[in-house]
């Protein structure tokens, strides 16, 4: 997996005192990954907030590497 695309979605940013994606990225430790292509999206499943933007960053993304 050490080539492949990373897509975070951070869940539940509809809810005060949700962990902002900053801190999304410094507990998932995403710092050490290195010459890997990812993203954090601020996402809401309840809402649906952020999905359709992740899923088309994803799917640009795989578009790259055919």
């Amino acid at each position: 997996l050490g080539t492949a695309v990373l897509a975070v979605l951070a869940n539940k940013q509809d809810i005060p005192g949700c962990l902002p994606p900053a801190e999304v990225h410094k507990a998932l430790g995403l710092h050490t990954l290195k010459n890997r292509t990812f993203q954090i999206f601020k996402t809401s499943a309840a809402t649906g907030d952020g999905l359709d933007e992740a899923m088309d960053w994803l799917s640009n993304e795989l578009q790259k590497r055919v």
